[in-house]
């Protein structure tokens, strides 16, 4: 494989940014340097000017749902659109989710893995955790050795399985994560909450209605709840796609009391309001949690700038047009959206427009943090020698406006559909291999790794 010599880019990490030159040598970052001629450089070398561009460290979405089975189909984007779609957002690492068949861990992280073997990417793994069993510290024990770091817990879902009932069985899990040093990611949603809403509900269940039928209150008393057992127990806890000022308020709260919570939202939270959800294509843009007011974006976007929140990822789960729409019953409606591909633009976009977010802050919420919480870092998340060379190349200036034509997840549509962008990636490569560039996808099927996570 030929070297690779980027020059005359602007190298943006989350300390530092400086015009400088990146030396590739098969997988890694060889040298960084403010001058490296290629004459100087033994053996065949491919130059790529950079000159206008941004040279970033290849972004980790660090929350994704490729190829789920739900509800007796599939999501659009399997393994191979999800890579593709990926690629072309500058994504060269995904962190998808081994679900729990609630008799081996190992066993359920196998079968995930085997099923990610088309996957043209790198990509890591969150393990759920379902139930409790007798053994369940030697299970969690054995995929640690296997590369996880963290696991997921759901405090909704009880009608599907995922709810853990009894709490000492939840305490039991939550100290196996403390003394192996797991990470817990929490889908905070109260189950009885909603449970409560749903026996009283004399009202339809339009996609209008969803927001109403998990309210704000649900997640902050999830919060609270899951906060609690933090600070009794003394684990770490990183609250996954934060969708209310109600939520951030209990975070708030959690934090003056010495909880450490790591938290997570998404650009549908940040950007997209339940006004969304009225019309004949309300069913588009149900999830789970649902979308919300302007007041709930504001709330949100305060504290990304101010801080409070680590990691922005998309929760990627893609369903076709036909799909989403061939319901729009909110107890039916396949939720979900596509978002991976649109991260970055959006958050560069709400940068410009904010004026108080650097682009090495969106480098930090996107690759660099997200790789140190789930400990792929420093091989991921960071330009360095030594790392591997998973770069994109990024045009700051350059405005578009997402559309049918710039879409390449299988589902077809975007929740941002006709929304102005600036910044786009023109060039993505993975550990040295260009896998995106010129508007073509050149990414390989199962040319993705496996990245086990690193002891913190």
């Amino acid at each position: 494989m030929a070297k690779i010599l980027i020059k005359d880019g602007l190298l943006v990490d989350t300390e530092w940014q400086r015009h400088q030159d990146i030396l590739i040598e098969g997988s890694k970052i060889v040298r960084i340097a403010p001058d490296i001629e290629a004459e100087d450089i033994e053996g065949p070398v491919n130059v790529i000017n950079a000159e206008g561009l941004c040279v970033l460290p290849g972004l980790i979405d660090a929350h994704t749902h490729y190829h789920l089975i739900s509800r007796g189909t599939v999501t659009a984007d399997s393994f191979k659109e999800g890579s593709k779609l990926a690629a072309f957002g500058g994504v060269t690492t995904v962190i998808d989710f081994a679900d729990d068949n609630k008799k081996s861990l190992s066993e359920s992280l196998y079968i995930r893995r085997r099923e990610m073997s088309e996957m043209g990417i790198d990509y890591a793994l969150h393990m759920g955790v379902y139930s409790f069993r007798d053994d369940i510290r030697k299970e969690l024990e054995e995929v640690k050795a296997k590369g996880v770091k963290a696991v997921k817990l759901y405090t909704t879902y009880r009608n599907v399985g995922y709810f853990i009932e009894k709490k000492d069985d939840l305490k039991r899990i939550l100290e196996a994560c403390r003394d192996l040093d797991i990470m817990v990611t929490v889908h905070c949603e109260d189950d009885d909450t909603i449970q409560d809403i749903e026996k009283n509900w004399k009202g339809t269940y339009l996609p209008k209605d969803h927001p109403d039928l998990r309210p704000a209150i649900a997640e902050a008393r999830a919060i609270r709840a899951m906060g609690e057992l933090a600070e009794e127990i003394g684990f770490k806890l990183y609250i996954v796609h934060l969708s209310s000022k109600e939520g951030l308020e209990e975070v708030r709260k959690l934090r003056n009391r010495g909880v450490h919570l790591t938290v997570e939202t998404t650009p549908h939270y940040l950007f997209l309001n339940r006004s969304k959800l009225e019309g004949e294509d309300g069913s588009l843009y149900v999830m789970t949690p649902p979308l919300r007011t302007e007041e709930d974006n504001t709330a949100l976007q305060n504290a990304l700038l101010d801080g409070e929140i680590q990691v922005v990822a998309t929760d990627h789960c893609s369903f076709t047009r036909a799909q989403k729409l061939q319901s729009n019953d909110t107890r039916t409606i396949l939720p979900g959206i596509p978002g991976t591909e649109d991260l970055l633009p959006l958050l560069h976009t709400f940068a410009i427009k904010s004026g108080h977010l650097s682009l090495s802050q969106i480098v930090n919420l996107t690759s660099t943090r997200p790789a140190k919480e789930f400990g792929l870092y420093p091989k991921k998340g960071c330009l360095k020698e030594g790392s591997d060379a998973d770069i994109a190349l990024f045009y700051p200036d350059y405005s578009w406006v997402i559309g049918k034509d710039s879409i390449h997840s299988a589902a077809l549509y975007s929740a941002y559909e006709g929304m102005t962008v600036t910044g786009k990636v023109i060039m993505t490569i993975l550990r040295g291999r260009i896998i995106m560039g010129d508007g073509i996808y050149l990414g390989i099927p199962g040319d993705g790794d496996y990245v086990k996570a690193r002891e913190s």
